[in-house]
């Protein structure tokens, strides 16, 4: 079986880097919350990410953010980095990241269908909650319902205004960027 080579031309990878440069700032964006669990702008950038780059360059993005606060990089949220961050209280939400921009860049697919895009935000959403809330419970360490009650609970208010307005921006701002030839 042969597996086929994704090429990145120049401007895809200045592209990534932007949006890995973007993610880096929205994180810095946060509210810190009782549990450990801070409320981030990252959550808004990263479906954003997979929304104007696509699947596939939106979760190298991701990836790439990841990898620089795992290597001490000051990304993440309150400039902190390392992988004691990574596989600390949050490590579930952060390594969900790549799915997350996936089922983003999936749900906008070509076409800019609000449902598809909607479903794909969702699914994305769903994945970190899951993945960030069964780490925790994990690294807290307790149960489902506390972490649950830590990850999950406060955060459903902003997903959704989060998920409204990357479905009612994003595909704009995908259109607006290819209309202007910032993207291919």
């Amino acid at each position: 079986m042969m597996m086929s080579k994704m090429k990145l031309s120049v401007r895809d990878l200045c592209l990534i880097s932007i949006f890995t440069a973007i993610i880096a700032v929205m994180s810095q964006l946060s509210i810190p919350m009782p549990y450990g669990v801070p409320m981030t702008m990252q959550t808004f950038a990263i479906p954003l990410a997979g929304i104007v780059l696509g699947a596939k360059k939106g979760t190298i993005s991701t990836i790439v953010y990841i990898l620089l606060g795992a290597i001490g990089a000051p990304v993440f949220s309150a400039f902190s980095g390392g992988i004691g961050i990574v596989f600390g209280l949050t490590g579930g939400f952060i390594l969900s990241f790549p799915f997350m921009a996936f089922a983003a860049g999936i749900g906008c697919g070509k076409d800019n269908n609000i449902v598809w895009l909607s479903s794909g935000l969702v699914a994305g959403a769903a994945i970190n909650f899951i993945c960030g809330m069964f780490w925790f419970s994990i690294a807290a360490p307790s149960d489902l319902n506390t972490a649950f009650a830590a990850c999950v609970l406060p955060f459903i208010p902003t997903t959704i205004l989060k998920i409204a307005t990357l479905v009612a921006l994003g595909g704009q701002l995908k259109k607006a960027l290819v209309k202007s030839k910032v993207l291919a």
